[in-house]
């Protein structure tokens, strides 16, 4: 087992399998059944998951919405899926708690790091939701502040594609696959993987991320064993 500790990052999109909007449950039995692989192992794992499927805070700024009122409603949508994966992992007999960056009761506890950890060294899964907390952060930036308090081994972003490519290769037939980064070159390139804020933390914290494709099946216990999946950032 080549990491102790992870945070799992996956897009609120992802949870919407096809159609892009709402929560598509084989997608969400098929990844708790992902994570639950993991755990199995003595791994730690934090998730966090985005809420793009639901609502998108920039969005709110092209209906005329003020861009903190966005923000709020995007974190909310965070809520709404970690709750869904969080009754899938129950389905499974896998532990777990929804953690809120707000006080939120009764939708989850109060996310306090000494209680994530808990339940992480306990065999449970942290599910972290609402982002930051604050207006203008993404969930990118939320899963590498977590990643950081936390003190895990990696941050592993779960997408649709492979890893991180030179262009986007759904559009770009000829886009080529970095199997390794710097987070300098990430950054000078503009590859938009994840926002700077979270390539600050991450550098700054010495936390690698992996980009890899989450819906093929056992990537996730691939790379928790060691296996070359994606492309690492480091």
């Amino acid at each position: 087992m080549k990491y102790s500790s992870v945070l799992l990052k996956l897009s609120g999109e992802s949870l919407a399998g096809e159609d892009g909007k709402g929560l598509d449950e084989k997608v969400l039995n098929r990844y708790a059944k992902e994570i639950s692989d993991i755990v199995s192992t003595g791994v730690g794992v934090a998730v966090v998951v985005g809420g793009g499927n639901i609502f998108r805070g920039l969005k709110g700024t092209g209906m005329g919405y003020e861009r903190v009122r966005g923000d709020q409603m995007g974190m909310l949508a965070t809520v709404i899926n970690s709750i869904a994966l969080s009754i899938s992992l129950k389905l499974i007999d896998i532990k777990s708690e929804v953690f809120t960056s707000t006080p939120m009761e009764p939708f989850g506890r109060y996310y306090v790091r000494d209680r994530a950890l808990d339940l992480m060294n306990r065999g449970g899964v942290a599910i972290i939701a609402g982002g930051t907390g604050n207006p203008y952060f993404t969930t990118d930036s939320a899963s590498a502040l977590r990643a950081a308090e936390l003190g895990v081994s990696v941050l592993l972003k779960g997408t649709r594609v492979d890893g991180v490519y030179d262009s986007d290769p759904e559009k770009d037939e000829l886009a080529v696959k970095y199997k390794t980064l710097t987070f300098d070159k990430a950054l000078a390139d503009n590859l938009k993987v994840m926002d700077m804020t979270a390539f600050a933390l991450c550098k700054e914290n010495n936390i690698p991320i992996i980009v890899f494709d989450m819906n093929c099946s056992g990537n996730l216990l691939k790379l928790i064993n060691g296996e070359e999946i994606g492309t690492i950032i480091s």
